[in-house]
């Protein structure tokens, strides 16, 4: 990657050109200078700076974007190179949306590193969107995410893997907590705690109350599955979420489960990678872990 393109990148990042040398171990006025060579090199200013800050301007923003990707893309071609020498081995970066990446994913991971254990994963947690992001612009090898997509499709290779069953679930006290099943109208008058916006499982959660004919007025948004579960625990609310997310709360009595209607809602598990990104060997024998073992554990 060019020295001087690397140097904005961490001036950017750390918006100071002190901290900025000290991450890099250069001086202060070698930092300064390769900012000017890459400025002159594109022809106009890309930091705004003052006694107080160093913020990107417009056209810095768009060097800095296209910087990710190219260091990505550096990085990757370094490692295609060392696959050709070696077996798998060296980093891999995961991206995983909230439901695989906390509950599912940690056991895959144990497989590649008991099979794999010079392969390096690194993983990166977000909603759906953020994840299909990051693998469209490169910085992520491979990503798993749920539920349909829509952002950044075009970019991206998507499969699905794997079911997941989702379930209304409600704390074991709550009057739901002693019953299998429910009909949809029962559903409406409830305190009803959702994902945000982005979100697989919010996105699902929409879903079925438009299958189901409901519009509940009463809502909380939370921005972790975490969060929610422990808040149906206390009582706050009921809410959609996957088997995988509470089948330990479910084995401790503390969280009862229900299907609607006789049946859960299924989604989708899947697997993204860049349209035209060649692949090295740990993601393809990542991606060949994920269709084998169906990216799960044993059933509880």
């Amino acid at each position: 990657m060019d020295q001087s393109l690397l140097v904005f990148m961490t001036v950017a990042e750390k918006h100071n050109f002190t901290r900025a040398a000290e991450v890099l171990h250069m001086t202060q006025p070698a930092v300064s200078q390769h900012i000017q060579a890459l400025e002159s090199s594109i022809g106009t200013k890309l930091l705004d700076r003052s006694n107080k800050y160093v913020r990107l301007n417009k056209a810095g923003e768009i060097v800095y974007q296209h910087g990710k990707e190219i260091g990505g893309l550096y990085k990757r071609m370094h490692r295609l190179v060392d696959d050709l020498m070696h077996t798998a081995s060296g980093s891999l970066s995961i991206g995983a949306s909230y439901t695989f990446g906390e509950y599912v994913l940690p056991h895959t991971i144990a497989y590649l590193q008991k099979h794999y254990p010079l392969i390096k994963p690194t993983i990166t947690i977000g909603n759906t969107k953020e994840i299909s992001t990051l693998v469209a612009e490169g910085r992520l090898d491979i990503g798993i995410v749920e539920g349909e997509l829509e952002h950044e499709y075009e970019k991206l290779h998507a499969e699905s893997f794997a079911k997941d069953q989702m379930y209304v679930v409600a704390a074991s006290s709550h009057p739901f907590g002693a019953i299998d099943d429910i009909d949809a109208a029962s559903l409406q008058q409830e305190t009803w705690i959702v994902r945000e916006e982005g979100s697989g499982t919010r996105e699902v959660t929409e879903r079925m109350f438009l299958e189901q004919g409901i519009q509940p007025s009463n809502r909380m948004e939370f921005g972790s599955t975490q969060i929610i579960k422990e808040s149906v625990e206390a009582g706050l609310g009921i809410s959609l979420l996957s088997h995988w997310a509470v089948r330990k709360e479910i084995a401790l009595g503390t969280i009862s489960k229900l299907t609607v209607g006789g049946r859960p809602v299924e989604r989708d598990f899947s697997l993204l990678t860049g349209l035209h990104q060649q692949q090295t060997k740990a993601t393809e024998l990542f991606i060949d872990i994920l269709r084998m073992r169906k990216g799960l554990p044993e059933q509880a």
